[in-house]
């Protein structure tokens, strides 16, 4: 048996994925999870094979995830199951070490091969977004430049940005100079909003 765990924030969604592959005669789900922050935690205690993790999640986010859990538990193999198909996300969860991306509008038998194929040792990704990521190029964001974006995203002020991230306003107001630089945009809201779009946040 192949042991799945789920880590999704939505309780109908992980439901679902979890009735779908319960009827596969060669998967077990035997975690399931609603936040980034608890994915360490299960794998250690369910010792899955494979790990389905969305990207956008309370706490940290899929990717963050990924990347700790790789750490944490090597021998578990991910795959990111979203409905943000970006070239951005697509680009980090391979750094981060994620063995498949699939799209959550995917057929459902496709979903269960995903997790057969990594399981055997397999890379899985979707053809056209990779593509479409190589296009795109990598993010040019650093990654304070991105914690800066995350939280002006969010509506916050400069001090409370520099408060939150424990910087000077000072180095805030540069990253994000830097940061509206790099996106074309003309304002923070601009910046955050097309990195966001990209899937460099």
């Amino acid at each position: 048996m192949i042991r799945v765990m789920l880590a999704d924030d939505q309780a109908l969604v992980r439901g679902a994925l979890a009735a779908m592959l319960a009827l596969e005669p060669d998967i077990e789900v035997v975690a399931q999870v609603a936040s980034g922050d608890e994915v360490v935690a299960a794998a250690r205690l369910h010792r899955p094979d494979v790990a389905l993790i969305d990207v956008q999640m309370p706490g940290k986010d899929g990717l963050e995830a990924t990347a700790e859990l790789r750490a944490a538990v090597p021998a578990c193999r991910v795959v990111i199951c979203t409905t943000f198909g970006r070239p951005g996300y697509f680009a980090r969860a391979m750094e981060n070490g994620a063995a498949g991306f699939v799209v959550k509008d995917a057929p459902p038998e496709h979903l269960a091969d995903t997790v057969r194929r990594v399981h055997a040792g397999l890379r899985v990704v979707d053809p056209a977004l990779a593509a479409e990521s190589l296009a795109s190029g990598v993010s040019p964001l650093t990654p304070r430049e991105r914690d800066v974006l995350r939280q002006a995203r969010r509506g916050g002020t400069v001090a409370e940005i520099a408060r939150a991230l424990h910087l000077s306003g000072g180095t805030v107001r540069n990253h994000l100079s830097s940061a509206m630089g790099k996106t074309g945009a003309s304002t923070r809201a601009e910046a955050a909003l097309i990195a966001d779009e990209r899937g460099w946040l």
